[in-house]
């Protein structure tokens, strides 16, 4: 789980999958069906290739229709089921410990968060902190993966709080230094 990358370009996705991304997570907002999956088809196999796991954002019929490793879903989207009956990786997302232990029995792993402000969401709930992102971590079974304002300085210290991996949609283009100080603080 170390390190998810959210994508929405073929380029980003290259320059996450040479700095080692683990996981690409393409992530294409108020996109048409039909285009996430005819534009998400190249990083697609760009991932398949580097064997780095290719989830989508939001939507088990495309993830379905890329032969993606699995979803990850938001806390108001459905289908973890259906992505489950198809043997797709189920991420959901929480923001808190409560909406953690509601859904972690649907889910493969948790994406929780925002731990620190992010300009990457200006609608985005509280942010949870070091301290909020441990008591999830201690609180489910399944691994959890920090997002929200996660850089090179901090990343170490979602890692020593419990988490799984971390996530970064704005830091895409650092992912080898991430990548650094993820394995350091393992």
């Amino acid at each position: 789980m170390k390190l998810h990358v959210l994508v929405d370009d073929l380029e980003t996705a290259r320059l996450a999958v040479d700095g080692g991304a683990t996981v690409v997570q393409w992530r294409l907002k108020n996109v048409p069906r039909v285009e996430v999956v005819e534009r998400g088809r190249a990083t697609r196999s760009l991932c398949a290739r580097h064997g780095v796991t290719f989830v989508v954002n939001d939507d088990v019929e495309a993830a379905l229709m890329l032969g993606a490793d699995g979803v990850h879903l938001g806390r108001t989207d459905e289908g973890a089921s259906r992505a489950q009956e198809h043997g797709l990786l189920v991420g959901l997302s929480a923001t808190g410990l409560e909406e953690a232990r509601a859904v972690a029995g649907q889910a493969d792993y948790i994406g929780a968060g925002p731990v620190w402000e992010t300009p990457s969401k200006a609608d985005a709930d509280p942010a949870i902190g070091l301290d909020g992102l441990r008591e999830i971590c201690a609180a489910v079974t399944i691994p959890v993966v920090a997002i929200g304002g996660i850089d090179p300085g901090n990343a170490g210290g979602c890692i020593r709080a419990g988490a799984a991996g971390v996530a970064v949609i704005r830091s895409a283009r650092v992912t080898a230094e991430l990548r650094s100080a993820i394995d350091a603080a393992l």
